[in-house]
Order: C-alpha cells, then structure tokens, then sequence
C-alpha cells in the first residue's frame, strides 16, 4: 500500500496574481506557506479488476470513464492506471470550502501516489505541473496555479508566475527563529461559513482586466512582506497583510461580506494588525496576525469562533 502525505496552504500576499489571464500579461507573485494540516491518499492493487474509491461516498466501478469522483478519475488517466485499484483520501480538518487549497492538494496527494505505486515517483515540479493541467486545463477549474505548487513543494516559498508560463518555486531561507516567531503570531479561525471557491473565482476571473491596477499592487506588497520576512519585521508584516486585505476585496463581490467584516474588524480591534480570508474568500478560514501580547483578547473577541491550531510545515507531498 502507498499512502501520501501532502499539506494544505496558508496563502499570504499575492493571490489573484497567479492566474494565467493575469500572469501571461503582467507576471505575477505570490508568498504562501503549506501548515501541518494534511490530506492523506492511500492506494493499494486489488484482487479483480474494478476500481474502488472512498472519500465521504464510496464507489465501485468496473471503468475509469464511469467514476463521479473527477479528481481521481482524472489522475487514473493521466497516470495510465486503468485497473484493479482501490483508492482512499482522508483529511485532517473538513476540506470542503475551506479556502486552504484542499482540491490541489487532493490532486498533487493523488499524483504522487499512483506514481509510486507505478514505481516511478516523479519530482514536485511535474506533480505541481500535472495537477494544473488536471484541474485548470481539462476540468475547466476557474483556479491560479499557486495551490498546486505549494502542496508539492511545501515549506515557506515565494513563487514567481512568469508571462511565458514558468512558474520560479523560491524558498524563503529564513532563520528557524523568524519561523517560528512568525508561527506564533499566526492565528486560524473557523468562520463557520463554508462556500464554493468557484463562483467567487470565476466572477474573479471575469474582472481581472478592469482589476489589473489592484493586482498589480497587490504583488508588489507581496514583495514588500517577503522583505520584511527576511529582515525580520514581523508587525510590518502583520500591517501588509492589512493592506492586502483591503485590496483583494476589490476583485471579486462575494471576497467578504457584511459577516465576515464584522469579524475581521472585532479581531483589528482586540489587538490584530492584519490577517484576510484564506483563499478565494466568503468563507472558511480567518487568518490573522496577532502579537503574543494581544492573542488572548482576539481570542475572546472570537469566542463563537473555533480555532485552528497549525504549525508552518516544511515538507511538500511525501
């Protein structure tokens, strides 16, 4: 039996910029960290010929073509399994509609896996690669292509969307304490809303050339955090989140609304220097970025909120 291992993301600045309609005209950035939050898939050879899936329904069937699950099916053929498998993918948290990127890790944990179980494990350049050209290209997905290369790669990466299609992977190299203080100023709240990405982000998509002038600001903060990650100026960072926030509700109606300003605005109050919705927005998770000295009180400020505890995970899928 092969299980993989492949983590969900935290996406910081940037966002939006890495959809092709944007970065084939203007290039984009983006700074994300994957966190010790996992979806995990197992594959192992069966006794006959049928296929077996379970997730939260279960199918068995006799071909490729007549499984409901897209993401494997698709994985099935771009792998060129055909046969005699039973497959399973398990999650640490509810993935659907939390905003940390769960469909692209699905996909990435899918592709390693049936790689090695064909023997030929393949490097996280191509599993981030094929993962986009699953979703975005034969399924349509109205997605960027940042969620695939974060659940390959893992770690802490600034990631460069090239007008030719290249897409640079960098890591961030930071000290394990600018890490680790960074980790601790980090707090994961549960909106207890949970929506479908794709009617936010295909609106998104509609509005990137009346939004161009957003998004370019918008990558260049990106830039301005990862400096300040680097040079250990971890409230600027906290502040640029603010301003990146500000921003990214102006590409797309349903980012926010009136529930989620609320929130946002108690937790600037009880001490919070910045923080977004994770992913595409209108619901999942809030991050915020908090000093140690203020946490207790965004916490009691969001006390009807559940709380995520996560580590930044240096590993991509294994």
């Amino acid at each position: 039996m092969i299980i993989t291992q492949t983590p969900l993301r935290i996406s910081f600045l940037g966002g939006g910029t890495d959809f092709r309609e944007y970065y084939r005209q203007e290039e984009g950035w983006v700074l994300t960290s994957a966190i010790d939050k996992y979806i995990y898939v197992t594959i192992k050879a069966r006794f006959d010929d049928k296929i077996r899936v379970g997730y939260t329904r279960t199918e068995m069937v006799d071909s490729i073509d007549e499984l409901q699950h897209e993401l494997v099916r698709e994985c099935l053929r771009k792998t060129g399994i055909t046969k005699g498998v039973e497959i399973s993918t398990m999650a640490d948290i509810p993935s659907e509609g939390s905003g940390l990127g769960s469909s692209s890790t699905v996909t990435v944990g899918l592709l390693n896996a049936m790689y090695h179980y064909l023997g030929t494990p393949v490097d996280h350049e191509r599993l981030a690669r094929e993962a986009c050209e699953i979703e975005i290209d034969v399924l349509g997905k109205p997605i960027g292509v940042q969620d695939q290369y974060i659940a390959a790669y893992g770690g802490q990466r600034f990631i460069h969307f090239c007008r030719n299609g290249h897409i640079n992977v960098e890591m961030l190299q930071l000290e394990e304490t600018v890490v680790r203080k960074l980790n601790q100023n980090l707090l994961l709240f549960y909106t207890n809303i949970a929506r479908k990405a794709e009617s936010v982000l295909a609106e998104q998509v509609q509005n990137i050339d009346a939004r161009l002038h957003v998004l370019c600001e918008m990558k260049q903060l990106a830039i301005q955090a990862r400096d300040c990650l680097r040079s250990n100026e971890m409230d600027e960072f906290g502040r640029l989140l603010d301003q990146s926030w500000s921003l990214k509700k102006q590409l797309a109606s349903k980012i926010s609304n009136d529930v989620i300003d609320d929130l946002y605005n108690v937790a600037r109050r009880a001490g919070a220097l910045g923080g977004k919705i994770t992913g595409a927005g209108g619901g999942g998770f809030l991050l915020l970025y908090c000093p140690a000295a203020k946490q207790d009180e965004v916490r009691s400020a969001l006390s009807e909120l559940t709380e995520l505890s996560f580590n930044l995970e240096r590993d991509g899928s294994k």
